[in-house]
């Protein structure tokens, strides 16, 4: 009995247990190596080459620091459970500096047929949500309404979905083999469930066939700080399921439905941030709790700009 008093009283005094820092590099980390340190070393405790092998490695309260190499880290990412999350004063981060998460994939030349005209197609492997990229930008969209008797009218580098197909217009003289175009292929960016205490920082996640970011259930106190979510199919930041989720200092803009997707029993807060409805709404209301910082707001908004009014880019 006295053993168990002392173990209590040591694990009292001891306290959380210090946050390890794991380190991820796309070019020049190796997932043999265990992400100790952020340059290679020749015992492999050097960055790892994958975000996924850094969550496999990550406890409770850990911080994953991507390199910033230029290029994307072409992953599709879920945090889940406890070994995810942290408590107050020692969230679980993710802290970007700048990194590109991304989920698009090149169209094959081979994939296009021709449609009609100018006009030609292609079927992703999954469509539902999805988005066309020219020259890794989101190429102009045309919607076909219900009553447009199929695919509607494409000037020279618009695109439009239709049929579970992707229809492009290609200038005079030249096929979609001449310009670089990609698609959304993986269907999240960052999936969050059952975490607690969650902080991603100043990271860049784009071209998700769903969203860029989704707290999909029960994900609390999660906090995207200077995070920038484009060019994803549905949403750039999805908050569901009694979930929590701060927005502060993001920008959200070029997705497909929503810059930002509230569902019920959810409870978002924005600060600082632009949500452009370039592409659509700022904010789509479907459910949930909303605050434009301490303010809350019901009904859905076109746009949220930040309180400087500095509408920023995507």
């Amino acid at each position: 009995m006295r053993t168990l008093y002392t173990l209590l009283i040591g694990c009292l005094l001891c306290g959380p247990a210090t946050a390890r820092e794991i380190f991820v590099d796309n070019t020049a980390g190796d997932d043999r190596s265990t992400g100790q340190q952020s340059r290679n070393t020749s015992d492999q405790t050097g960055p790892v080459r994958t975000i996924a092998k850094a969550l496999w490695l990550a406890g409770n309260g850990d911080q994953i620091v991507l390199a910033n190499t230029n290029a994307p880290y072409r992953e599709s990412i879920t945090l889940a459970g406890s070994r995810h999350s942290g408590m107050s004063g020692q969230p679980f981060s993710i802290k970007g500096n700048g990194a590109i998460l991304d989920g698009s994939a090149a169209v094959p030349p081979d994939a296009w047929e021709h449609f009609r005209g100018a006009v030609f197609r292609f079927r992703p492997s999954q469509m539902g949500y999805q988005q066309l990229f020219l020259d890794d930008r989101p190429a102009v969209r045309v919607f076909a309404g219900r009553a447009a008797g199929g695919v509607p009218q494409l000037e020279p580098r618009q695109w439009c979905s239709a049929d579970g197909m992707i229809y492009f217009c290609v200038d005079k003289t030249k096929l979609p083999a001449d310009y670089k175009l990609s698609y959304a292929c993986e269907q999240t960016g960052v999936t969050l469930y059952h975490v607690d205490y969650v902080v991603i920082s100043d990271l860049i996640v784009q071209g998700y066939q769903i969203d860029g970011i989704g707290a999909a259930n029960s994900a609390r106190h999660v906090s995207l700080v200077a995070v920038k979510c484009r060019g994803n199919g549905r949403s750039g930041v999805s908050v569901g399921g009694a979930s929590l989720v701060d927005l502060d200092v993001c920008l959200l803009g070029n997705n497909g439905q929503a810059q930002l997707l509230t569902l019920p029993y959810s409870e978002t807060h924005v600060r600082n941030s632009n949500l452009l409805p370039k592409t659509a709404p700022g904010w789509v209301d479907e459910g949930g709790r909303v605050y434009l910082g301490d303010k809350r707001v019901q009904g859905g908004l076109d746009e949220v700009p930040p309180p400087t009014g500095d509408n920023g880019q995507p």
